[in-house]
């Protein structure tokens, strides 16, 4: 890498682009980007680094940039069209990711669920116990001189993480996501098989899925879970209002006892697989135990405050697999309130693909609240609406809007969980606004 050139991120407020800027600049490089002017959440950390934001304008591209695009911008984006008019280096993230982890032991991170919260889980345990650069995805990155460890999240999303060859691999889950690209769960797979080939030292797999038991590769799989079928497993696991705490067992063996101040078996499932890798690593337990019992979350993952008397609760959940988590783990910390979904259908394709399984999620709420579906840059419409969703809930569901949220508003003394990839923030600080 030249430190001599400026890495130019076109689309710099992407989770995982703002994350990789991040790294860059924590590493000396020379770093900025442009995007959209709107506010994100993951611009706080750019703004603090110092690094320079711009609005996308072809007149940003000159010479001396080396340009890395985001996935989400064809090549008939200005910018990027311009630098390679121009004659300038340019990478897709993906592709430019697949190189900086070279030299490192590189753990990556991938499931249709559960990689940002496990990614961030990851790095938080091995960044405080030997050096440790980390891409999250949830807009947080770190680039650390001479790092032992890479540990990143490897999206599956377009088959982006095939550009990827770490030593290890976490594989949470495998679903079938991503409608607008992936034809139904076989395509799913083959992408993990695709991913999972390339997996250098050993793959720590959740026991659980069938598909991740179904994967045939030549890289060792351990497999972790809460089965007596499973290499890594969780045993007399306890939960509680103040999170949860588990026995892990390799084979016959005792690591011992684990506390995490996390809620749903999810989080109990997603430490012990970090607890797998860092036993392989031959990382000492007893660090890791004390890490884990430190571990706050990543953001937009189950972060809460409270407006007046009632607990809000905002999470990326967009998924029926991730809802039932969030869900359960707002049962699990708060047994005796009323739990009220608030959710934003995330695209067309995938409200319509999954409507089922959104409907079974989405009534381990007490009550369900919908905002209209999210259109995002690659899909503006489609022949289903939240009104359709609604009627599948066996208790039904109410539409709110940014102009009439009264119904949400009527409840006092509950968990109000927000949920969706969207603007669902844009709701959540109405009804904030209204509450107090």
């Amino acid at each position: 890498m030249d430190k001599t050139t400026v890495y130019y991120f076109v689309g710099i407020k992407g989770s995982g682009m703002s994350s990789l800027a991040l790294i860059l600049h924590d590493k000396g490089y020379q770093v900025e980007g442009s995007d959209i002017e709107q506010y994100t959440f993951t611009q706080k950390g750019l703004a603090a680094a110092g690094i320079k934001m711009l609005p996308f304008s072809e007149e940003n591209i000159h010479e001396g940039l080396t340009v890395i695009a985001g996935n989400s911008f064809t090549d008939d984006h200005p910018e990027i069209r311009k630098a390679r008019e121009m004659g300038l280096p340019v990478y897709r993230y993906h592709e430019f990711l697949g190189k900086l982890m070279e030299g490192f032991t590189s753990i990556g991170v991938a499931g249709t669920h559960g990689k940002t919260s496990t990614t961030g889980l990851l790095s938080h345990v091995l960044s405080h116990i030997a050096p440790t650069s980390y891409l999250i995805g949830d807009g947080t990155g770190k680039g650390t001189p001479d790092a032992r460890f890479f540990v990143f999240e490897a999206d599956e999303y377009r088959r982006h993480f095939v550009a990827y060859h770490p030593d290890y691999a976490i594989m949470t889950n495998v679903d079938f996501d991503h409608p607008d690209y992936y034809k139904d769960l076989a395509d799913v797979q083959s992408a993990f098989q695709q991913f999972g080939n390339q997996v250098k030292k050993g793959i720590f797999a959740w026991g659980d899925d069938e598909s991740l038991r179904n994967l045939n590769v030549d890289t060792p799989i351990y497999y972790y879970g809460t089965s007596d079928r499973d290499d890594f497993q969780a045993v007399n696991i306890q939960r509680t209002t103040k999170g949860s705490s588990f026995e892990v067992k390799y084979h016959d063996e005792s690591l011992g006892e684990f506390e995490i101040p996390l809620f749903g078996e999810h989080n109990v499932l997603n430490s012990t697989a970090v607890i797998a890798v860092a036993y392989f690593e031959k990382v000492n337990l007893d660090e890791i135990r004390l890490e884990l019992l430190d571990f706050s979350g990543v953001k937009r993952r189950f972060s809460e405050h409270q407006v007046g008397d009632m607990v809000m609760i905002d999470d990326y959940a967009h998924h029926p697999s991730e809802i039932k988590a969030t869900l359960d783990a707002a049962r699990q910390k708060y047994p005796d309130k009323e739990i009220l979904a608030v959710f934003q259908p995330h695209t067309f394709s995938r409200t319509k693909a999954l409507m089922d399984g959104f409907a079974k999620s989405l009534s381990m709420a007490d009550h369900v609240f919908l905002t209209n579906i999210f259109s995002s840059a690659r899909e503006k419409s489609g022949d289903v609406s939240s009104k359709d969703l609604a009627a599948k809930l066996p208790n039904g569901g109410e539409i709110i809007t940014t102009d009439d949220m009264s119904a949400l508003t009527a409840y006092h003394n509950a968990v109000a969980v927000f949920m969706g990839a969207g603007d669902i923030q844009k709701y959540e600080k109405i009804y904030e606004d209204q509450m107090k």
